[in-house]
């Protein structure tokens, strides 16, 4: 089991990267010609805030099942936090992402609650930048590109 999540989060983390890429320029881009909030933009953000949250899904289920959680139970979280790769794998990447979607959901609100177009362009662009240079430093790079 742990190998199937654990290639369906790695997947799961391509998508997730690429739309929050393709929404944060949406964004942007409808920011910077002042357009219309419309409903493409609105599917643009939904999709990516449904992939992110099930990529937590996937990740937390990953890491309740993985090996490394498994050492932290029997050695503790004091010697998870002196082992570097345990560190990034039990509290820095969960932690960190965890955040990130957090913030992803924050943007998503925020947009919803407003009805001037540039402040719905501006909160999306703003907390997914946030949530994707979050992201970005704390994917375990060495492990995901092999």
């Amino acid at each position: 089991m742990y190998s199937s999540i654990k290639e369906l989060h790695s997947y799961f983390a391509f998508a997730v990267l690429g739309l929050l890429v393709l929404t944060i320029l949406n964004s942007f881009v409808g920011l910077s010609r002042k357009r219309p909030f419309n409903l493409q933009d609105r599917r643009i953000a939904m999709i990516t805030l449904i992939f992110s949250h099930m990529q937590l899904v996937f990740g937390l289920i990953l890491l309740f099942t993985s090996p490394y959680f498994d050492a932290v139970k029997a050695g503790g979280m004091g010697a998870a936090m002196k082992d570097s790769t345990l560190r990034l794998y039990v509290v820095e990447h969960p932690l960190i992402n965890i955040i990130a979607i957090a913030l992803i959901t924050i943007g998503w609100s925020k947009h919803k609650k407003t009805e001037e177009d540039t402040k719905k362009f501006k909160s999306i662009g703003v907390f997914y930048v946030i949530a994707l240079l979050l992201l970005l430093s704390r994917i375990p790079w060495s492990q995901w590109l092999n």
